[in-house]
């Protein structure tokens, strides 16, 4: 039943006018969040038209839209606990759309919701759907004999160039988030000094990044040469590994077993909890902590010369006893680690500006 009062429906939020009225769309703004009783947040979606839920990425299941009376008002009133930055999408009839009233989005179908007290992510510029984020200009086909297939890379020098920041998932950087903006950004607030990235794109994330020798392989013998013909500006003797879940899962393995390569690291949500086998389990996170890497860290190796970030999201509560045996036992291997917690779950939306801070902190 509707309030008595449709006029203010939704003035807690800020939105005056009656709902599904000219004035009222013509004021969206949001994902917007008010106080909850009981501590967290409430948050308001908006959608127009048509029937809808909001499929949230890893925090939540989808949440169904409820229509104002017999207006074009679709709406949800969404409690969130305190420090969430989320990607989210509409779902409408098998399509996934982005908020067309949040001007911060992730690619053409997902927009980022920030509870307020969410800590800034200054570097990071608002992307809408159809803003086109900007490209390297250098493209490397590399066609990649020790991995099989070809694949494009791109390289972008930063502030001049310097040392190579490998990205694995490298197209979720040069498209969903627009990261050579955000380095630029960092490079000249003085937060890191210049560098270089190469937006390393997957072909196959498992056979790839499940603590495969070949990719690592692949980088020092054919990719790191092929950047360093490409004519950019490139110190690829000093070399940081960016990399998130499987990514971050294969950075560290790299140190490991590849150590005269990789002894920088920035790792968000690394996916510890894999071991041979494990993700064919009706649940792949009830293993041993830490699965395969700290089975292989508790046999000795001396990590004295790495250098390693581990940041996880606050909310990802599978994930976090995987990642405190890895963040651990690489402490005691000797490495020097730094341990921080995004306000997020398993979410790229949370793991931006610990990539920007955790790169530059691995740079030393």
């Amino acid at each position: 039943m509707l309030p008595a009062d449709t006029e203010n429906a939704f003035s807690a939020f800020g939105l005056l006018a009656r709902p599904g009225t000219d004035a009222f769309w013509a004021a969206a703004r949001t994902p917007a969040s008010i106080p909850a009783a009981g501590g967290g947040w409430v948050t308001l979606f908006l959608w127009r038209g048509s029937p809808a839920r909001i499929g949230f990425e890893s925090w939540s299941d989808p949440f169904p839209l409820s229509r104002w009376g017999d207006t074009d008002c679709w709406y949800a009133e969404v409690p969130m606990p305190e420090r969430l930055r989320v990607t989210y999408q509409f779902l409408v009839d098998g399509a996934a759309y982005a908020d067309p009233f949040n001007p911060a989005g992730a690619g053409l179908d997902r927009s980022i919701a920030a509870t307020p007290d969410a800590p800034p992510q200054p570097h990071w510029p608002d992307l809408g759907a159809d803003d086109v984020p900007p490209l390297p200009r250098t493209r490397l086909r590399w066609a990649g004999e020790l991995l099989g297939g070809r694949r494009t890379v791109r390289v972008q020098p930063v502030g001049g160039g310097g040392p190579v920041v490998l990205l694995l998932d490298g197209d979720d950087w040069l498209y969903l988030h627009p990261a050579v903006d955000a380095f630029e950004s960092a490079v000249a607030g003085g937060e890191m000094p210049p560098v270089t990235l190469v937006f390393l794109p997957a072909k196959d994330r498992a056979a790839e990044f499940m603590c495969s020798p070949g990719l690592w392989e692949g980088v020092r013998d054919e990719l790191l040469p092929l950047v360093a013909r490409s004519g950019v500006p490139a110190d690829p003797d000093r070399l940081v590994v960016a990399g998130q879940s499987l990514g971050g899962l294969s950075a560290l393995y790299a140190a490991l077993e590849f150590p005269e390569l990789v002894s920088r690291v920035a790792c968000q949500s690394g996916s510890f909890w894999w071991a041979p086998g494990a993700e064919d389990l009706a649940d792949p996170f009830g293993g041993p902590a830490g699965g395969a890497v700290a089975a292989r860290l508790r046999t000795g190796p001396d990590l004295s010369g790495l250098r390693i970030a581990f940041d996880v999201g606050e909310h990802e509560t599978r994930m976090l006893p995987h990642c405190e045996a890895a963040e651990t036992l690489t402490k005691q291997a000797g490495a020097t680690v730094r341990v921080s917690r995004s306000a997020s779950g398993h979410d790229r939306a949370g793991w931006r500006h610990a990539l920007l801070r955790d790169v530059a902190w691995a740079l030393g």
